[in-house]
This record gives C-alpha cells, sequence and structure tokens, in this order.
C-alpha cells in the first residue's frame, strides 16, 4: 500500500510540475512589444508622422480584433474591418508600439534607440533617411530586427545584420521609372541629379535602365537637393538645344520640380515629368504647377484594396484623413512582418524574431505581400506610377 502510495504521489507531482512548466508546448507571451523610432523634424516627418498614426490607429485595430491568435497570427483584412467602438476582449497576445521622436539627430537617435531597446522591445521600426538610419544600426548591433518603414536606400539593408527594408528600394523604383518611360515611347531623357545617395543614385539607375531599353539620356544636370530655386542655367542650356526631351526625370523635391517646370514652360521647354516617391512626400499634390506630373510610390487606394481599407478605417475613426496612406500603409506592414516572425517562432526574443523576419515569405500587408526569404533583406515589391490629374492621384502603370 505505501509503495502503491509513493508511485501515486511521483506521478502527481510529475503532473503538476508538468502543468505548470506546459510540457507539451509553451504558452504564447502576453505582450509583443515594437518600438518605432521615428523622425518628425521637417526632413523627416512627411514619412514618419502618418506612418506612426497609421501603425498606431492599426496596433489598435489588431487588440480590438481581439489580439495576435498565437497559432494563427491575425487575418489583415478582417482586423482592417474591425469596428474600434465595438471591440473584442483580447484572448491572444497584446500588441503594443512605443513611439520615440528622433528629432532628425544622430544623437538623439542613438538615446531613443536604445530607450526602446532598455524598454523590452522585440523589434524597432526605423526612419526614412541613411543619416539616422545608421545610428540606429549601431545601437541595435544586429541584435535586434530594425525594419526601415519608408527608407529606399539599399545600403541599409542587411539581413546578416537583421536590418530590412520594407519599402521597395531605389534600384527598383528608378528601374520601374525607365520601364515606364520607355513603354510611354519616349525615347529621350534628361536627368537632373545630385551627388550621393537617392538624389544622386536614381537617375544613375534610370539612365543605366533607359539606354540598355534603347533611350538616351541627352543630358544630366547638377542641382543642390532642397536649396536650389533657380534653374536657369540649365533651362537655358537645354532651349539652346532646339529639341526638348521626351522626359525629365529627378528625384528632386515637389516644390523644386514645380519651379523647374515653370521655368521651362516659360523657356517654351514643353516636356513630361517623371520623378520618385519624394514628390508625394513632399506634399507634390499640395503644390501648384504639377498637373501632368508621374511619380513612383508604394501603393494606389482602387477600390477594395487594403490601401484604401487602411485609410478609410482612419478616417472613420479620427475624423480626419489620413495625410499619406501611402507611407501609412508600409508601417502596416512593417507591424505585419513583425507578428508574423512572432507566430511562427513563438518568440519575443528579438534575435529569434529578426532571424524569422529573414525567412519570412508572402507576409499580407497592406501595401502588398513582402517575401524576404532569398533576399539581402529588401522585399521584391510592385512598383505604382501615379500620374497627377486634376490635382488628384490617377494610376498610370503598376511594374513588377
Amino acid at each position: 500500500m505505501l509503495k502503491k502510495l509513493s508511485i501515486v504521489s511521483v506521478l502527481l507531482a510529475f503532473s503538476l510540475l508538468a502543468a505548470a512548466c506546459g510540457s507539451d508546448e509553451e504558452s504564447a507571451p502576453s505582450t509583443l512589444k515594437i518600438g518605432y523610432a521615428a523622425d518628425f523634424s521637417d526632413l523627416g516627418g512627411f514619412a514618419d508622422m502618418p506612418a506612426s498614426q497609421a501603425g498606431e490607429h492599426f496596433v489598435a485595430l489588431v487588440n480590438c480584433a481581439g489580439g495576435i491568435d498565437p497559432e494563427d497570427g491575425i487575418d489583415i483584412d478582417a482586423v482592417l474591418a474591425t469596428d474600434l467602438g465595438n471591440c473584442e476582449e483580447v484572448s491572444g497576445t497584446t500588441l503594443e508600439m512605443t513611439v520615440e521622436n528622433i528629432a532628425g539627430d544622430p544623437e538623439v537617435t542613438q538615446r531613443a534607440s536604445q530607450s526602446l531597446i532598455d524598454s523590452g522591445v522585440s523589434a524597432l521600426l526605423g526612419p526614412a533617411f541613411p543619416d539616422f538610419g545608421e545610428p540606429l544600426l549601431q545601437v541595435a548591433a544586429g541584435e535586434v530586427p530594425v525594419l526601415f518603414v519608408a527608407s529606399t536606400e539599399p545600403l541599409l539593408a542587411d539581413a546578416s545584420i537583421l536590418a530590412y527594408l520594407v519599402a521597395f528600394d531605389d534600384t527598383a523604383q528608378a528601374s520601374a521609372a525607365a520601364e515606364f518611360a520607355l513603354d510611354q515611347g519616349w525615347s529621350t531623357a534628361v536627368t537632373f541629379s545630385a551627388p550621393g545617395p537617392y538624389f544622386g543614385y536614381n537617375p544613375e539607375v534610370f539612365t543605366e535602365v533607359f539606354t540598355a531599353g534603347g533611350g538616351s539620356v541627352v543630358a544630366d544636370y547638377n542641382f543642390v537637393p532642397i536649396e536650389d530655386m533657380d534653374f536657369s542655367t540649365q533651362v537655358n542650356e537645354m532651349a539652346a538645344g532646339g529639341q526638348a526631351p521626351d522626359v525629365v526625370y529627378s528625384a528632386m523635391l515637389s516644390f523644386q520640380s514645380a519651379v523647374l517646370r515653370g521655368q521651362l514652360d516659360s523657356a517654351g521647354v514643353a516636356t513630361n515629368y517623371l520623378v520618385t516617391d519624394a514628390f508625394e512626400a513632399t506634399g507634390g499634390y499640395f503644390t501648384d504647377g504639377v498637373e501632368g506630373f508621374y511619380h513612383t510610390t508604394h501603393s494606389f487606394p482602387s477600390e477594395g484594396s487594403r490601401i484604401k481599407a487602411l485609410a478609410d478605417s482612419y478616417e472613420a475613426t479620427h475624423g480626419s484623413p489620413l495625410e499619406n496612406s501611402s507611407f501609412g500603409g508600409l508601417a502596416v506592414d512593417a507591424i505585419a512582418v513583425v507578428i508574423d516572425a512572432f507566430v511562427r517562432t513563438n518568440s519575443t526574443d528579438p534575435k529569434v524574431l529578426g532571424d524569422a523576419i529573414g525567412q519570412a515569405d508572402g507576409v499580407h500587408g497592406a501595401t502588398g505581400d513582402l517575401t524576404y526569404v532569398g533576399t539581402s533583406g529588401i522585399p521584391d515589391k510592385p512598383v505604382y506610377v501615379h500620374q497627377v490629374v486634376g490635382g488628384a492621384a490617377t494610376l498610370a502603370a503598376t511594374i513588377g
């Protein structure tokens, strides 16, 4: 009898221990924390302000829809259709996002990033420009994944140190622009560039792809980004050539490209204008003199699209439109990628999540699906070309 009781006691003890430890499988963490080192300065606010607003809205929608299911993750379409006035009880993992303003300052970026890491975030969302992205990567040190929400700088992406872009990169958008130009039957182009990344790299790639496709870049003119507002020297040289190019391509900010267009019009040089996502980022649709412009960007709010569902949900909740749904959608993409990695690993460990992001395949986001497996950290995504018609965006093409 004593022997039987001792065996029963041992079995009971093991049973209780197994229950306490979760012998079959570990229970899902109660909270997944994400940090956003956002730049709200005049330089980066165009992207990070609407992105952070959309990100916070999406986090609220996820939690309102019951949180993150530890086995199935989230149904992004159902989440975007969630009514924040009629929330379910959170039955899954709660999602949290903390935003720190890096204020366009590398030192502030490092302090804010360290603060977010110290608070226990599992992943960091990063700003648009490499001047602040690089200090963020230094702090993360390959131990915490960083997803750059709106950056198109290819040098920021490096899966080996858990650094990922969420948008397409400049190689993709400049290549798409050249392909679009050739599709329009445009055979001659003039570019405006400045040395270095973005303002120099986009025209460089455009030139390579355009000429490889049979086009001719007849001239490249230098300009100073942000500062130059007088292009009379370049305009006079173009006018003296006697024949206008079919298209002018540049990564100029919207207000500069509008001034250039006005000066070319005054000189009798009639051409087409094709620019990068900087156009939309710097308020192109609120700038005079850009009717007819074409530009590359990250999404188009067609009926039934997730990006439109996001914009509609945000406006219905907040009573005012999301300032830029493309950049807002990219933040949702980044959060969806982190959630996907969390569900596949059942872990909030930053290193585990970062490695899992590199194996992401077909994650449904707001601007499209994201795949990182087999890449260097840059997702293969379509490039949208918009044209300004009646002061509004119309879809001219989808490339890729």
